[in-house]
């Protein structure tokens, strides 16, 4: 690989054009959140347009769920054989245009085709956006860049449909959906398009980077030139080759921690607004503005989340006790405050709306470090188990929600709904404490770690 980094004159001082790379990763997390979300705001007038029952509009996240996991472990795969930067743009603007398809879509078949391309769109995107911080920024920073980028961006985006779009577009302005819609996929394929010209694979790749960036990322002021920076592939074959016993049940606790995280994620994700609307009669502005609480809350606890990681770990000096304390500890604190909800506010909407704010709060707290244990473990093949362990969770979160729908349609109703994402909090808890995130899932024959030599401090 030719070097485009001018050489060191020895006395300059570092450019910053890794923040630059931040705040594109930052924004693709928030417009695939922003753009994910419209779909749970659009329910009730599907719904009222097209007379679907919650259990049909449970399928159609189904639909998301099938390509969305199907398509994440071969797009996480390709990542770490050829790259982030041509596969990620492209991913943007194909779940835009699929965005504005649902706008588009005159009848339910076309819906189904809608969710299964959006799905298809944004199945690798969080899988390249860990390989994304491995290669731009160091490892002493990497967990809170994490938290920044990959939860309170997202989250964040998240709150802004609710806000954005189901508040002010539609219900100040009065724009119509479908208009409204189309607004937000066209700036997505905007920031496309921004992402496929200003970032390139790795920092001694870009032409903007002095040498004195370079060796910041790179971390060679700590004598560890590998820590990030380095545009390690793998082959497919290797990838395989280079598993162990230890590794493989390790990654099953990983998975399951997943797997428990993302049944209770999917109410957040398909479910509150309508959950307000039918259950509790809040019109489209106050929907929009209560259901955003939640993610509010889960945009600052990642963003703490992180930070309190990467900071444990320094005063711990012991990376896999940090990360599974912060986990373990975010998951239980929120299956009690939903407890707390459910047991004296459920009959309440703004009560039970603001205690939801501190559930994702404390919940979000571990998925940071979840971005970090998978990066740790992952290693030169960050992407590829990242995109392993989501899309595997995918699947079987996918399948609560049309559970969810067939539940909230049912005697049980709603209580049922957030009494099940309780119990996941738990066993979420519960998975963390036998993760360990020092255990490498690549180890060469001679059984040296195919992961980053950081330091366990």
């Amino acid at each position: 690989m030719t070097s485009l980094v001018p050489p060191d004159n020895g006395s300059e001082q570092p450019t910053r054009i890794r923040w630059l790379i931040f705040l594109l990763a930052g924004g693709t997390s928030w417009f695939l959140y922003l753009h994910r979300y419209t779909f749970a705001l659009i329910k009730p007038r599907l719904q009222d347009e097209l007379g679907l029952s919650s259990t049909q509009l449970g399928y159609m996240d189904s639909f998301f769920s099938f390509t969305y996991a199907g398509l994440q472990f071969p797009a996480g795969l390709l990542a770490d054989s050829v790259g982030v930067h041509w596969l990620l743009g492209g991913l943007i603007l194909l779940w835009s245009v699929a965005m504005a398809l649902h706008a588009w879509s005159p009848g339910i078949q076309t819906l189904y085709l809608s969710r299964l391309l959006f799905g298809a769109g944004q199945s690798g995107a969080y899988a390249l956006l860990s390989r994304l911080t491995r290669l731009w920024f160091p490892a002493s920073v990497r967990t809170t860049v994490q938290g920044w980028v990959g939860v309170f961006s997202g989250r964040f985006g998240g709150l802004c449909a609710n806000i954005m779009f189901a508040t002010f577009l539609v219900g100040i302005i009065g724009l119509d959906w479908r208009i409204a819609i189309y607004l937000l996929a066209g700036a997505g394929i905007l920031h496309g398009i921004a992402f496929l010209c200003v970032y390139r694979e790795t920092p001694r790749d870009h032409p903007w980077l002095n040498k004195a960036e370079v060796l910041l990322i790179e971390g060679a002021e700590n004598g560890n030139p590998e820590q990030a920076g380095v545009d390690t592939t793998i082959t497919f074959r290797a990838l395989f080759g280079m598993m162990r016993i230890p590794a493989m049940m390790n990654l099953t606790m990983v998975v399951a921690m997943t797997i428990t995280s993302t049944i209770a994620d999917q109410i957040y994700s398909h479910w509150i607004p309508l959950f307000l609307s039918a259950e509790h009669g809040l019109n489209f502005k106050e929907m929009g503005i209560y259901s955003a609480l939640p993610l509010l809350g889960g945009a600052c606890g990642g963003a703490i989340g992180g930070f309190l990681t990467d900071r444990l770990i320094r005063q711990m000096g012991n990376r896999r006790w940090a990360r599974s304390l912060i986990g373990a500890a975010g998951k239980a604190a929120a299956g009690i405050t939903l407890a707390v909800a459910l047991l004296g506010f459920y009959d309440n909407p703004y009560v039970f709306c603001g205690l939801l704010f501190l559930v994702k709060f404390f919940a979000d707290i571990s998925l940071a470090t979840s971005w970090g244990t998978i990066t740790d473990i992952g290693g030169v093949a960050t992407a590829s188990v990242f995109a392993f362990n989501n899309s595997v969770a995918s699947l079987v979160g996918g399948a609560f929600s049309p559970i969810y729908g067939w539940v909230a349609d049912s005697p049980y109703g709603w209580k049922l709904v957030f009494t099940i994402a309780c119990a996941a909090y738990f066993l979420c808890a519960l998975c963390w404490l036998f993760v360990n995130c020092t255990i490498p899932v690549l180890t060469s024959p001679e059984g040296s770690s195919n992961t980053d030599r950081t330091p366990s401090a």
